[in-house]
C-alpha cells in the first residue's frame, strides 16, 4: 500500500503574512514558537518550519525529532511559566488548549497565542493548515500543503467508499478500566476517522467521547474494536482485550477482530490523516473478507 507522506518540507520561507483569532499581525514571521497539539506540530515540520520551534508539549511525537524539544507539559494542562522561560514570540495552540488562565497570563506577558479550529472534516484539515502557515508567515507553502492533503484525503475515502463488501461496526475504545469504557459516540473524532475509512460507528446511542456499559457494548455487536496502539498495550495487547466480557460475545471478539494503530495518526487530523484513512480502511476490508 503505498501511504501519503507531505512533500512541502523542503519550501522556503517566503515572507511574513497577518492572521487572525486573536492574535496581532506583524511583518516579521514569528522566529520563536511553541506548539501544543501533536497535529500542529506535525504540520509545522511539513512546512520547513521546525527549526524555529523552540518548545512542544506531550503529544508532540511525531515526527521522533520532535520529542527532542523542551516539553511544556499537557496541552490541556500547560504550564504558562515554562512556556515563557523559552521566551517565544508565537505559541500555537490546539482548539482545546488550556487552562484557560494559563493562556490569560500568557497573553498579559505579550506573547500571541493562536488557537487552531476544531475540524475534523475533509476541509476542515486543509484548514488546519493553513490556520498555521498564515500564523508562521508561510502561507503560499501552506496552500500548497493544504492541497495536497485534501486530495489525498478524498481520493482514500473515495477508495473506501467504492469497497462493495458490508461495512463493519466499528467500536473505538478510548479507556478500558474496571468501571467500564470510555467509546467514541456521536461527533467525536473517532467517528470522522471511521466513518472516512468506509466503516460504520457502533456507539451512534453516544455523544462524543463517553463511558459505554458492558450491555450496550453487547447490543451494539461490534464487528471490530479500534484501539490506540498506548492502550492496547496498557491491557496486554489485542488477544486480553478482546477477552474482556465486553467484547467475548460480540462479533469482534468471537472472531478475534481488532485494529491497533497510533493514536496521533489514528486522531491527529494534520498532515498524516489521507495516511491513517489509508491504513485504517484496508484493515477494515481486510477485516471483512
Amino acid at each position: 500500500m503505498k501511504l501519503f507522506m507531505p512533500t512541502i518540507a523542503g519550501l522556503l520561507f517566503a515572507g511574513g503574512a497577518a492572521f487572525s483569532n486573536g492574535v496581532a499581525a506583524d511583518e516579521a514571521a514569528p522566529q520563536r514558537i511553541v506548539s501544543a497539539g501533536g497535529d500542529l506540530t506535525e504540520i509545522v515540520y511539513a512546512l520547513g518550519a521546525q527549526d524555529r520551534l523552540v518548545g512542544v508539549d506531550s503529544t508532540s511525537v511525531y515526527p521522533a525529532e520532535a520529542t527532542g524539544k523542551a516539553q511544556i507539559g499537557y496541552v490541556r494542562r500547560i504550564s504558562p511559566e515554562g512556556i515563557l522561560s523559552l521566551e517565544p514570540d508565537l505559541v500555537l495552540g490546539a482548539y482545546d488548549m488550556g487552562p484557560p488562565a494559563a493562556l490569560d497570563q500568557l497573553r498579559a506577558a505579550g506573547v500571541a497565542v493562536a488557537l487552531a479550529p476544531d475540524q475534523e472534516t475533509v476541509d476542515g484539515v486543509p484548514a488546519k493548515i493553513r490556520f498555521v502557515g498564515q500564523a508562521i508567515g508561510l502561507p503560499k507553502q501552506a496552500d500548497a500543503l493544504a492541497a495536497e492533503v485534501r486530495s489525498a484525503m478524498v481520493a482514500e475515502i473515495e477508495k473506501a467508499q467504492a469497497w462493495t463488501g458490508e461495512r463493519p461496526k466499528v467500536l473505538f475504545v478510548l479507556t478500558m478500566g474496571e468501571s467500564g469504557l470510555t467509546v467514541g459516540g456521536t461527533g467525536s473524532s473517532a467517528e470522522s476517522i471511521i466513518e472516512m475509512a468506509g466503516g460504520i460507528n457502533a456507539a451512534k446511542s453516544i455523544e462524543g467521547y463517553k463511558p459505554m456499559t458492558r450491555e450496550a457494548v453487547l447490543a451494539a455487536q461490534p464487528d471490530v474494536v479500534l484501539m490506540m496502539q498506548r492502550g492496547a498495550d496498557q491491557h496486554g495487547g489485542t488477544d486480553k482485550v478482546l477477552e474482556r466480557p465486553e467484547f467475548a460475545l460480540t462479533p469482534a471478539g468471537k472472531n478475534k477482530r481488532a485494529i491497533i494503530m497510533d493514536g496521533m495518526l489514528l486522531l491527529g487530523f494534520g498532515p498524516r490523516t489521507p495516511q491513517a484513512i489509508a491504513e485504517l480502511g484496508e484493515a477494515l476490508r481486510k477485516n471483512g473478507q
